[in-house]
């Protein structure tokens, strides 16, 4: 398969797209195509993973797994990735400003995360708990606002 194929006409679109945002790379799915853009990355069935929403993903021989922000995964079953993998790893990791694993009292620890769109201004901060932490926990919930702040002033973010 030729690494300069075009996107089909009809899969262009398709793709709900914002305005300035153009494709990258695709490749096929199994009911589609999977279709990276400069702002997101838009599965077969049409959903659109803005890159700032996107936590982590991996690939292996069934195909793609992307897990959200929000804690959802999406899985895509793709046999040739071509440059999807490269292009959505190198965009999810431009989305990323901070980036820090912080220990808390006596509980583990939580990465604190600050993303923006591309080029775009900071969202917000993610805290994301080790395994077995609880993220309802108020009193865990606090530290991690407490640790937020002190890493904010340190850094300046």
């Amino acid at each position: 398969m030729s690494l300069f194929r075009r996107l089909p006409a009809d899969v262009r679109k398709s793709l709900t797209m914002e305005r300035g945002e153009r494709v990258l790379t695709f490749t096929h799915a199994s009911d589609g195509h999977v279709v990276a853009t400069n702002l997101a990355l838009h599965l077969a069935d049409g959903t659109r993973l803005p890159y700032e929403k996107i936590d982590r993903a991996s690939w292996d021989e069934e195909g793609l797994r992307v897990l959200t922000t929000d804690g959802r995964w999406h899985a895509e079953r793709i046999a040739e990735p071509r440059m999807v993998p490269e292009t959505l790893r190198e965009r999810v990791n431009a989305t990323i400003v901070v980036n820090k694993h912080v220990d808390l009292p006596g509980r583990g620890g939580v990465r604190l995360v600050a993303r923006r769109r591309p080029g775009g201004e900071v969202l917000g901060w993610t805290f994301v708990f080790d395994d077995g932490l609880d993220p309802g926990d108020p009193g865990l919930r606090a530290q991690a606002e407490q640790a937020l702040e002190g890493m904010r002033r340190s850094m300046g973010v």
